[in-house]
């Protein structure tokens, strides 16, 4: 069964018209006046509301991430935001894709902490391990660009080896030393939770997704179309390492607005669209591909950084016929949204899509709007396009059974009624 998660970047809403020409990042150096601390307090809510709202509409999972210094989402921790989600959530999978695991020092703060979500929401965690960018990587948090992808490694070894390991061990490894590691709590999920890893172009990832059968999710917003390149890259590695192609093995990041009919989807999303792609995505080139980040192979198969755009259009010169005709954007009445998100999971050969319906400076009720149209009217008719597949749980949550779980929302007046008849 095809997936629907569906994910919030949390994007600053504020950015004024002249953004572009008075700041020159989006992203590290992004200047701090731009941010409201007050006017946060109620943009923070109305995200979380909305990811809640996504559950009851019946998407199968809802995602958060993490980036830092930035006003293209203002996530820098996303299990902050999970574990509030955990607790006012029954159903969803909470995707946390994810914890850039070179950041942590030591890594086993990531191992405790997801470990923690996994038994809050009763095994609903999938647990995100992205390399992150070179903007959040080596120049917020400055990483070595050359070594970044070795530390990634070992923090990886770190944390999967605590979920493990019965017994506390010794860990000696170049970047982290440590004399007792002792994981505490574990994941309710075993041997782990699904794990899931973010692309945004780099070889390797592939690789090391087949290799450890983790799921390799592309996260872009050149769409669906130009990301068909790279996706049947990936699955000719898939078949040369002999590796079966389930569409549980991939999944990919879409921008979706939905409305009554195409023209309406115009009226009603246009602006926001356009002020995600002119504003969020104003990123200084010269922060985009930190020397060294990106590999000899990565280089020489062509996959660069999409905020790095040689030969087309910037993402500030797309209009929105642009942006739809393209594939960067799905948007339409709900017929035009169906065939075209039928054409996206085909041709991708994805299990799961992460929906993108927050977008710039969506307001809440757009939001909502677009969110319950895809779920009703969509949804539904793409369920089943893999049904080859249909038992195939591989790369899926595996939670406690309902009878099983505590629920929040039951008062201590029920348990003590319930004591008092048993009794």
């Amino acid at each position: 069964m095809v997936k629907f998660c569906w994910f919030n970047l949390m994007p600053w809403p504020d950015l004024p018209d002249s953004f572009r020409e008075d700041a020159r990042s989006v992203w590290v150096d992004m200047p701090q006046r731009y941010f409201n601390p007050a006017r946060a307090n109620g943009v923070y809510h109305e995200y979380m509301d909305q990811l809640e709202f996504a559950e009851s509409c019946g998407f199968d999972g809802i995602g958060v991430n993490e980036h830092h210094q930035n006003a293209y989402g203002i996530m820098p921790s996303p299990n902050l935001i999970a574990a509030g989600l955990a607790r006012r959530t029954s159903k969803a999978a909470i995707c946390v894709i994810g914890n850039s695991i070179a950041l942590y020092n030591p890594p086993i703060r990531v191992a405790e902490e997801f470990a923690m979500l996994d038994c809050i929401s009763g095994g609903r965690l999938v647990a995100g391990f992205p390399v992150g960018t070179s903007m959040d990587t080596n120049y917020c948090y400055g990483q070595i660009p050359a070594l970044t992808r070795d530390k990634y490694a070992e923090a990886h070894e770190l944390i999967m080896k605590a979920w493990a390991e019965k017994e506390p061990f010794a860990f000696d490894g170049k970047y982290n030393q440590l004399r007792y590691v002792n994981c505490w709590p574990k994941p309710i999920q075993a041997p782990h939770p699904p794990i899931y890893i973010p692309g945004g172009g780099s070889i390797e990832t592939w690789d090391f997704c087949i290799d450890h059968d983790y799921n390799y999710s592309y996260l872009s917003f050149g769409g669906y179309i130009a990301g068909k390149m790279l996706l049947d890259g990936y699955w000719n590695r898939v078949a040369e390492k002999g590796k079966d192609n389930s569409p549980g093995r991939a999944a990919f990041a879409q921008t979706i607005c939905v409305a009554d009919n195409d023209a309406m989807a115009e009226e009603l999303y246009a602006e926001h669209v356009l002020y995600f792609y002119n504003r969020c995505l104003h990123v200084y080139p010269g922060f985009a591909d930190a020397p060294g980040y990106r590999t000899i192979k990565t280089i020489k198969h062509g996959a660069l950084s999409q905020y790095q755009r040689s030969g087309v259009k910037a993402f500030n010169e797309l209009t929105w016929k642009d942006l739809v005709d393209g594939g960067y954007v799905i948007a339409g009445g709900p017929d035009t949204v169906r065939e075209r998100m039928e054409e996206l999971i085909k041709t991708l050969r994805v299990g799961l899509v992460f929906n993108l319906m927050m977008i710039g400076n969506m307001p809440d009720w757009k939001v909502r709007y677009s969110t319950q149209m895809f779920a009703e009217k969509v949804m539904p008719q793409l369920r089943n396009l893999w049904p080859e597949y249909e038992a195939d749980d591989r790369w899926w949550i595996k939670p406690l059974p309902e009878s099983e779980r505590v629920h929040p929302e039951v008062t201590f007046e029920t348990r003590l009624r319930d004591w008092q008849a048993a009794r």
